[in-house]
């Protein structure tokens, strides 16, 4: 494979359970296994909302169809001796588990919650130069959950230390809270390829994980 093809590999895929509901975002490469061995299928969604099922090998067809026509925002796999696009939905087909129903709390949420934003000097940040903040300081007795924790910058952390924001005469951004949806599928829905995943988290708390 190309190092075009490695990056395709590292795209995401929305996986849906066998009544079409959305439990989880994974990486091509894994979705890749799980068509092959039979496991799922390929869903692909037409412009109009519609969609199509295909196997593994109805999807290579269509893709060596394809070949040398691909869009813009398609991720392909390129070997020497064919060219896969790289699917963006797969429902599993014996799999009948529910979604999660709550935002799941961590760092990688947390961060895309607020946007990489220092919640008191406002600046944004890459993630290695974040760090998640109580609040209310521990030591006072303050949880570690949505509504006590936010985005901080090193520098700002280490200014505020066990103290209130209040205290340190530094103001939060805004009100930390539980999302109602998950903050890095809203990130992944502001691309263009990954339009297709509405059509299933539309009506849904796109409260699932990020694997």
């Amino acid at each position: 494979m190309s190092s075009v093809s490695t990056a395709a590999l590292q795209a995401n895929v929305l996986v849906l359970n066998r009544l079409y509901m959305a439990v989880q975002v994974i990486s091509v490469r894994r979705a890749l296994s799980m068509l092959y061995k039979g496991d799922a299928e390929v869903v692909h969604v037409q412009e109009e909302g519609y969609f199509e099922s295909y196997t593994f090998d109805r999807w290579l067809e269509r893709s060596l169809v394809r070949t040398g026509r691909w869009d813009p925002d398609d991720d392909v796999l390129r070997s020497v001796r064919f060219e896969l696009e790289a699917p963006r939905i797969v429902r599993l087909l014996d799999f009948d588990r529910l979604p999660r129903q709550r935002v799941k709390f961590n760092r990688r949420n947390l961060f895309a919650r607020d946007g990489n934003r220092c919640q008191y000097c406002g600046k944004k940040y890459a993630p290695h130069e974040l760090s998640m903040d109580h609040v209310i300081p521990r030591s006072r007795g303050g949880p570690a959950n949505w509504e006590n924790i936010v985005t901080a910058c090193l520098r700002c952390n280490v200014r505020k230390g066990g103290r209130t924001p209040r205290d340190a005469g530094m103001p939060l951004a805004k009100t930390p809270e539980r999302p109602r949806t998950s903050p890095l599928l809203t990130t992944k829905l502001s691309s263009r390829k990954y339009q297709s995943w509405r059509v299933f988290l539309e009506n849904s708390q796109w409260s699932i994980d990020l694997a």
